[in-house]
């Protein structure tokens, strides 16, 4: 008969009923003697209460109490194990995925030859030249319609090269071809008077650097960062070009000014900082041609006139290619191109394309007036 608290109802005997003297001459000194009949009465008792067999029969179905419960210590070992045996597996199967890929990489053969010296001789007639496009298209591998088409002009060495154009113009494409990342379909990309094509491939980025809107920085301190540019640099060189891109001036804010460690991305930088850092890296190199694509985006106007006013001054003799989207980064440059579609849609000073450029005109307009930038709708170059 089951009582309201779900227990049985039963007299329970237990070990004081057994005199200590027979308790001791039992086999099983545990558990008192009890008929058949009584541990099967008792066992249910204890099963229903939640306590495993405590002084109930010895024996059910012919195992023990203490076999039950080492029956199940042993099982949840082996589920244990059997667990991390699975995951071995799986950690395994990715691993060999991982390495079939990176392998590809390795595998993979540049699209592009580069000569192992410098092949091409300087025509006397392009001595003065830094950059020059001579009729360049650009397709890339599978799109439809080409990215550049008929690009043609030069750059003098010393000059300043603004580069101006909306969402989809290709003005990243249009600079990535000096570094030769990419080839051109048609046409001649020239640097220094000499094709690109005929440059190995450690002297054609030695002589161009190029600064990304991306910014990448690496984990350790900030000379770490902009020794990538020139391992060989010493602290005073990292200090100079530091203020060519006025990097300095947060720097000596840091505790530890150049000596600051930096987090993996330049997380503990700000957006202005990074592409600081970043220009001051590239300087680093001491190329003959600079490009800044869009580089000093999240930096504001003042610091941005700082740093032209310090190229100016300060570098001279190198060529500087900037991409913005506002006017005021390129006002100042030598000649200023206008790209539309892919086409150059004007090439002039800040002046001349004031007079003659539509484009430049409404975008100068929208930008003194509204404070906007080229690029209305947004999204990548």
């Amino acid at each position: 008969m089951a009582k309201l608290t779900g227990f049985m109802d039963y007299t329970r005997k237990t070990s004081t009923d057994v005199p200590p003297l027979e308790r001791i001459e039992n086999f099983n000194e545990f558990h008192i003697w009890l008929s058949r009949e009584e541990q099967q009465t008792q066992a249910a008792r204890c099963m229903d209460c939640g306590v495993p067999f405590c002084q109930a029969g010895m024996m059910i179905g012919g195992m023990a109490s203490g076999d039950v419960i080492a029956l199940v210590n042993y099982m949840n070992q082996i589920l244990v194990e059997l667990v991390k045996l699975a995951n071995l597996i799986v950690q395994v199967s990715k691993a060999l995925a991982c390495a079939g890929r990176v392998q590809a990489v390795l595998d993979t053969k540049p699209g592009m030859e580069f000569p192992a010296e410098l092949t091409g001789n300087v025509p006397a007639e392009k001595a003065g030249d830094a950059v020059c496009f001579d009729h360049v298209s650009l397709t890339y591998k599978g799109a439809g319609a080409p990215s550049l088409s008929d690009i043609s002009f030069t750059a003098k060495r010393g000059q300043t090269i603004g580069v101006i154009g909306g969402t989809g113009s290709a003005k990243s494409s249009l600079v990535q071809l000096i570094p030769r990342l990419y080839d051109a379909e048609t046409g001649i990309v020239s640097v220094g008077g000499v094709d690109v094509r005929d440059y190995d491939l450690d002297v054609l980025r030695h002589e161009v650097s190029m600064v990304l809107q991306k910014n990448v920085l690496f984990s350790g301190t900030i000379l770490d960062n902009l020794r990538w540019g020139n391992e060989n640099a010493s602290e005073e060189e990292c200090i100079r070009v530091a203020k060519l891109a006025c990097a300095d001036e947060f720097i000596e804010r840091f505790p530890d000014k150049y000596n600051t460690w930096i987090e993996q991305g330049g997380s503990n930088v700000s957006g202005g900082q990074k592409q600081r850092l970043t220009i001051a890296r590239a300087l680093l190199r001491k190329p003959k041609v600079l490009i800044l694509d869009d580089s000093t985006s999240a930096v504001d106007t003042a610091t941005d006139a700082k740093i032209r006013k310090a190229f100016r001054e300060e570098i001279p003799g190198t060529t500087k290619i900037i991409i913005a989207q506002r006017i005021s980064s390129v006002q100042d440059a030598d000649r200023i191109l206008v790209l539309d579609n892919g086409q150059i849609n004007g090439l002039g000073t800040h002046e001349e394309l004031l007079k003659n450029n539509a484009i430049y005109q409404e975008v100068y307009s929208s930008q003194t007036q509204g404070g906007g930038d080229f690029d209305k709708q947004g999204g990548e170059q």
